[in-house]
């Protein structure tokens, strides 16, 4: 067989994993063996690393076991693999409880999802293992920040900047698509041109403009991710003066973490995934703390499954628009694709002029803009 066939023979035996029922009769060695048996261990492919008798293996509740493959997949396969890996070593096998012990933090590959779980399991978690679990945690926010921080505040400053509106702006503060569409009037067929009465610009933020964003958590177990992204973003949003955010977090309970947003990583810990969920009980402290409505941003993240009184938390919602408040609902603040939500709150919350959806990292800069500037949202 050709070189090209023995690849494509080779990648088939990698996929069906072995034994007598794959058809290839293809025997694997050396790196493609480890890598293999590295497979079966959390997929149920042949254990033996040879490719050969019945589906068997794997990690068991062995920690050394687990951390010897936890250094196997790093060895070989690339960081986002290993990501989704470990993610369903967790969720098939039930590893989550193994996670408490610092030499097996030590081993894993920290993301996103890693942090989701150890923040459910941070009641439980012992003295010995919290100090690990932080530097994991710490870890995941850097990276997060490095990647989103910068943008972030470019964004927004902009936003602030031409949110703060003036009749009479210096040349290179006019904002010339307003300036035309404030004049259509004076259109001069004759010259083909408008004539400019009123000039519309824009201030500079620090000195002359100051919002408020409440950033309003679900902390119920399926939005571990959106918790995670929605700390970091307060942390940078908190480090604009321009600014003043207040993050609340809840499920039945409500918790305000403002008094911590220099520290995301203590956000995170202030936290406590799972339980039930009160929107309502939420937004009634949201809206106990507004004080300049129209210069507020209200950013709900949550699935939407209330525990507490519907008809409250639409009434809410609707009082805070007309006073003025931009009220944002982010179904999710992830990567993860579409979430799972309650359709039908959804579709009150548009019906009131707030529109439901999901957010990706990358797009909430975005979405923050449009609402600090009482644009319409760039819904995806």
């Amino acid at each position: 067989m050709g070189t090209a066939g023995g690849e494509r023979l080779r990648r088939w035996r990698m996929v069906l994993g072995g034994g007598d029922a794959d058809g290839t009769g293809g025997v694997l060695g050396g790196r493609d063996a480890a890598m293999d048996g590295a497979l079966a261990a959390l997929y149920g492919g042949g254990g033996d690393g040879k490719g050969q008798g019945e589906r068997s293996a794997g990690l068991g509740g062995s920690a050394p076991k687990v951390a010897r493959w936890l250094g196997d997949i790093r060895t070989y396969f690339p960081t986002p693999v290993v990501q989704v890996m470990q993610r369903d070593a967790i969720d098939r096998l039930g590893l989550s409880t193994l996670l408490l012990e610092p030499e097996m933090l030590e081993a894993v590959e920290p993301d996103v999802h890693l942090v989701g779980t150890l923040l459910s399991l941070n009641k439980a978690m012992p003295e010995t293992t919290r100090e690990t679990a932080r530097a994991v945690v710490r870890k995941v926010v850097e990276q997060l920040e490095k990647r989103l921080a910068a943008r972030t505040r470019a964004t927004l400053t902009g936003a602030l900047d031409r949110s703060a509106r003036i009749n009479r702006p210096r040349h290179r503060d006019i904002d010339w698509d307003r300036t035309i569409r404030a004049n259509l009037k004076n259109y001069l067929p004759e010259y083909r041109t408008v004539v400019p009465e009123r000039l519309v610009g824009h201030g500079r933020a620090a000195q002359s403009v100051k919002k408020e964003v409440v950033l309003c958590i679900d902390q119920s177990g399926s939005m571990a991710a959106s918790v995670v992204y929605a700390s970091v973003f307060g942390a940078v949003l908190a480090s604009m003066r321009s600014i003043a955010t207040r993050l609340v977090v809840f499920d039945t309970a409500v918790v305000d973490l403002t008094d911590q947003l220099d520290d995301p990583v203590d956000v995170l810990f202030g936290t406590q995934l799972g339980g039930g969920t009160d929107i309502n009980r939420a937004l009634a402290y949201c809206q106990s703390k507004i004080t300049r409505p129209a210069d507020t941003v209200v950013v709900l993240i949550s699935d939407l499954y209330e525990g507490g009184i519907r008809e409250e938390m639409l009434k809410r919602v609707a009082a805070m628009k007309a006073a003025g408040v931009e009220f944002v609902a982010l179904l999710a603040l992830s990567d993860e694709g579409a979430p799972a939500y309650d359709r039908e709150h959804a579709a009150a919350l548009a019906a009131l002029g707030a529109p439901a959806f999901a957010c990706t990292p990358d797009l909430f800069p975005e979405v923050m803009a449009a609402a600090l500037e009482k644009r319409p949202l760039p819904v995806p």
